[in-house]
């Protein structure tokens, strides 16, 4: 039976966000006020009904292990495949790996037992909202080696610049992957591979001291390999910097983006917590903006995005910001394009103003 596997692979994604990656890696950063990023990857397997899914992660792992616990709330507890979290475990002597190589060659167990023969490969900077069936009908229909997903975008923005970007022979399949800045044409980062294929070509890369699987194994050997493109249709984001975090929420406060990422195809899953409804008080005054359930507004709420368990006292204003969870906004507080990670306590009259392009971050936990 053809069937896939998920991989969900963290070791080469950059903890580029900063003040937000200082105490989790980029995978469980929150986002659109009661998400992860790693929810829109993980959704997207289940929905493409892949039940052994595996996570490599190598460092700033223990926020995610508490947000994923053991699957339940993308029906991954199951007792045959599920979810599986692996984090660094060099026990072999005579391991020659490096790099992403590592994780590869010391869990061959997870692809020997998973009953799939095909793998599906992301990682968890790529948001969007759909399954991969009939990517992955077209890679059986093919025969291909290897299906990468792309999209074209309208606007390249500064958040494209890392991108792979595809190259076609005249036969269309891929003939190299460059970083050609104004080329629309780019890869997300997912790709459907054979595993008796990608188990040959970690070997072979392994043989050669390679140490990254995708640019050593597949990019080097686009002229033997049968690599395809599927084009991905639909709203996407790459969240890559602050900057393009700060800016797809603010996007999200658009109802079509909105009801297209998150209604058009099936529902984004996330960690399930029971808070009681936001409760919007006498004074408060909210306009166009997302808040989570369990908020107390007391103060002005504009064009801002709001997670869980967020107060805001009475005389504070809060304008194009991200409010992450529990955090308290005293009052006096005027808060314009800002982020503000979880936890952070800012006391009465405080000021802090950053720009669109350059919004001012607070790390989580810090009183202000």
């Amino acid at each position: 039976m053809n069937t896939l596997m998920g991989l969900i692979n963290l070791d080469y994604e950059q903890h580029s966000l900063h003040e937000l990656t200082y105490f989790r890696c980029g995978a469980a950063v929150p986002f659109a006020g009661r998400y992860r990023l790693i929810d829109f990857t993980l959704s997207n397997m289940v929905s493409t009904n892949i039940q052994e899914i595996a996570i490599f992660t190598r460092n700033k792992y223990r926020s995610l292990m508490d947000h994923l616990g053991t699957g339940a709330n993308w029906e991954l507890d199951r007792r045959n495949g599920g979810l599986f979290i692996l984090p660094p475990d060099w026990n072999d002597p005579t391991d020659i790996s490096k790099g992403d190589l590592r994780f590869f060659h010391n869990n061959r167990d997870f692809f020997y037992r998973g009953n799939g023969k095909y793998v599906l490969i992301s990682g968890s900077q790529f948001i969007s909202n759909g399954d991969y069936q009939d990517a992955f009908t077209s890679h059986l229909e093919s025969e291909a080696d290897v299906t990468l997903i792309t999209t074209k975008v309208d606007v390249l923005d500064r958040e494209h610049d890392p991108c792979l970007r595809i190259e076609l022979n005249d036969e269309g399949y891929v003939s190299d992957l460059t970083n050609e800045k104004t080329n629309p044409h780019l890869f997300s980062g997912v790709y459907i591979i054979n595993k008796d294929l990608l188990l040959d070509l970690v070997d072979q890369c392994i043989a050669h001291h390679k140490d990254h699987f995708f640019f050593h194994g597949i990019k080097e050997n686009l002229s033997r390999l049968k690599v395809q493109v599927y084009e991905h249709v639909g709203y996407s984001a790459f969240i890559n910097s602050i900057e393009s975090f700060y800016r797809h929420n603010m996007n999200l406060l658009k109802s079509e983006n909105y009801k297209s990422l998150f209604y058009k195809n099936t529902f984004i899953r996330t960690k399930i917590s029971n808070e009681p409804p936001t409760k919007y008080r006498d004074h408060s005054n909210v306009k166009e903006s997302l808040l989570a359930n369990g908020c107390v507004i007391d103060g002005e709420v504009e064009g801002s995005v709001l997670f869980r368990g967020v107060t805001v006292q009475e005389g504070a204003k809060i304008k194009n910001a991200v409010i992450m969870q529990r955090c308290t906004i005293e009052s006096g507080v005027h808060l314009e394009n800002v982020i503000l990670d979880k936890d952070v306590h800012v006391t009465k009259d405080q000021t802090f103003i950053g720009s669109q392009d350059k919004p001012y971050v607070i790390a989580k936990r810090k009183v202000m």
